[in-house]
């Protein structure tokens, strides 16, 4: 009696499964070799493997294969990270660096500015003080006639200066900031200065022998206007002062209250 068709034993038989397993190694390593395994590979697996014609092809050498590429391609990779890494701290590093360093120059120039700014404020300090300084006239002398002294050596019948003791050729200073409005010979003063300070007041310097400025200039405490001499209505060498509310002749004021009010001791 007839059947359908059946199978007979033995042929056409599907794979087992140790070879399909086998087969997808197969493939993976095939991959492997002619791709990116492939690149990573080069010479050195090809200069190590074995001649086909040596190598028994048990079928799991492509297996072996493709597990070593894949172990130097996670090595590679790895190495490359460390490398990335090492670079991109340097990187950091050096600019850290760099902003410290620009930090450290502008607090060095903030700095500098500061001190250069104290400095200055110092030197103006320093300055406004020199000027607003008064000295004697005469350095180390002593009055030898008082103001208001009597006697007919004088238009007025009193004395409307002192006298400071002075050789001729002694040097005679301001004894303060101000402007020369006078110099030149003024009769019974001789060769005299006026100068006109910066508070308003004015100070005479009479008799002197010559003299070392002229109308206009600007003179400082204690520079040297002239020498000392007995030219005019003198009875012998010596610097006549006087202290004046104005330019004029009259307006004179106490000369040893004038000077001690600007801490000159007379």
């Amino acid at each position: 009696m007839a059947f359908g068709s059946s199978r007979v034993a033995g042929k056409h038989r599907g794979s087992s499964r140790l070879s399909r397993k086998t087969a997808g190694y197969a493939g993976i390593a095939a991959l492997a070799t002619t791709g990116v395994v492939g690149t990573l590979a080069g010479p050195a697996f090809a200069a190590s493997e074995p001649a086909a014609s040596t190598v028994e092809d048990t079928g799991l050498n492509a297996v072996v294969v493709a597990e070593d590429l894949q172990g130097e391609i996670e090595t590679q990779a790895e190495s490359q990270q460390r490398a990335a890494d090492i670079t991109a701290a340097k990187a950091q590093a050096e600019a850290d660096a760099k902003q410290r360093a620009a930090e450290s120059k502008r607090l060095a120039e903030v700095k500098a500015k500061a001190e250069r700014e104290a400095a200055e404020r110092a030197a103006r300090e320093a300055e406004r003080k020199r000027l607003n300084t008064f000295v004697a006239p005469v350095e180390g002398s002593y009055v030898s006639t008082q103001y208001h002294a009597g006697g007919g050596m004088w238009s007025s019948g009193s004395h409307t200066g002192i006298d400071f003791h002075a050789a001729s050729g002694t040097s005679v200073h301001a004894v303060g900031a101000g402007t020369i409005v006078e110099a030149g010979y003024g009769g019974a003063y001789g060769n005299n200065v006026v100068i006109k300070h910066n508070d308003g007041t004015y100070t005479q310097y009479g008799h002197m022998s010559s003299l070392d400025v002229s109308v206009g200039q600007q003179v400082t405490p204690g520079q040297q206007i002239g020498l000392s001499g007995s030219t005019g209505n003198s009875s012998g060498p010596h610097l006549h002062f006087e202290a004046r509310t104005g330019s004029q002749y009259g307006s004179d004021i106490d000369p040893i209250a004038y000077l001690r009010s600007h801490d000159v001791n007379v």
